[in-house]
């Protein structure tokens, strides 16, 4: 290990570097302003597909300019907005569905037995933390009861009229459903299902889905999406790590996936183990990830066009390459983007 020894330095400075590595910059007051604000550090990562491979000074291949750069960032921007998009859809339809099941299914004639199904422990798998599931929620009622009082009193303390008051305390009361659960009901102590599950992070509702105990509820749940339950416990764990790489603004371009989702079986799930003459595997990039978004994004919403959305971007960045992506070359003829009824 040594010292680290590299100095800070301007916007100007930093474009100098650029072209003195061999990048052309035709309009430097525009690229100054991109700089000031991309950073020259969130931006290098965008660099290298354009740099001398192997090369220790970061030198430019020739005639690389500093547009095709910025159109890439540009596109990958893009991209995690149009697939978080579909991600936010997907998620919603998930807690929808998750809790319609679970709280039917479970109704019986003991009282919040299907509203608070949750809270019967023997629907879980032995290894599912449950009460980490129980305490994040009372953690999360409690500080919101905690903050309501401190507003109450806040609102007090003002110089309003009395009227003014009891509406500004009702309007604080009812700001989130934890808050006007925890001040309106006092069994049981934690919200209904169908607010749990709104509270749950991505993280929280993958592994909800998965720690149920029984095949028949996860299957039921699955069947809405028209995927194998075990297929949709391994997408929801995929879609939220790309969930939390689009919320970090992090790069989707050419990223090979960490968690890999399964594959289904079926002629419309064959994908090729490696795209001609690379090691790229498609089931560990992003296609993959668009791909069964495509195939969500029919069963949460039939008349959705997202699908075209996805052609439309490649369409408007066509000097970005897709093998980085793992987009096979006849990509446009599978059944999900040519919007045929699959």
């Amino acid at each position: 290990m040594t010292s680290f020894t590299k100095p800070a330095v301007t916007v100007g400075q930093q474009l100098a570097i650029l072209e003195q590595r061999g990048l052309s910059v035709r309009q430097p007051e525009r690229a100054k302003c991109f700089l000031e604000v991309v950073s020259f550090f969130r931006l290098s990562i965008y660099m290298r597909p354009f740099q001398v491979p192997g090369n220790d000074d970061h030198l430019f291949k020739s005639g690389i300019e500093f547009k095709q750069i910025v159109d890439l960032y540009a596109f990958d921007r893009e991209l995690r907005l149009l697939i978080i998009d579909a991600i936010e859809r997907v998620e919603v339809a998930v807690r929808a569905s998750l809790n319609n099941h679970m709280s039917c299914k479970y109704q019986s004639d003991t009282a919040h037995s299907g509203s608070h199904w949750y809270l019967n422990r023997h629907l879980f798998k032995r290894d599912y933390d449950h009460q980490r599931l129980i305490g994040d929620l009372k953690e999360k009622q409690t500080k919101e009861a905690s903050q309501l009082r401190r507003d109450i009193d806040k609102i007090n303390s003002s110089h309003a009229t009395a009227e003014i008051k009891r509406q500004r305390i009702a309007q604080r009361a009812k700001e989130n459903y934890a808050r006007f659960y925890q001040k309106n009901y006092h069994t049981p102590v934690l919200m209904p299902g169908w607010a749990m599950t709104e509270e749950l992070t991505m993280g929280s509702l993958s592994h909800i889905y998965q720690g149920l105990i029984k095949d028949a509820d996860r299957k039921a749940i699955a069947r809405r999406f028209d995927t194998p339950h075990e297929v949709l416990a391994s997408w929801l764990h995929t879609l939220n790590f790309v969930r939390n790489c689009c919320a970090h603004h992090s790069r989707l371009w050419n990223r090979e996936l960490s968690v890999q989702p399964k594959i289904p079986r079926g002629e419309l799930w064959k994908l090729p183990e490696r795209l001609t003459g690379s090691q790229i595997q498609p089931q560990r990039r992003i296609y993959v990830v668009l791909l069964l978004l495509a195939h969500l994004m029919r069963q949460v919403s039939p008349d959705s066009q997202w699908h075209n959305r996805v052609k439309e971007l490649i369409a408007s960045h066509s000097a970005i390459p897709l093998f980085p992506m793992g987009f096979p070359e006849d990509w446009q003829s599978h059944i999900f983007w040519s919007g045929a009824d699959a």
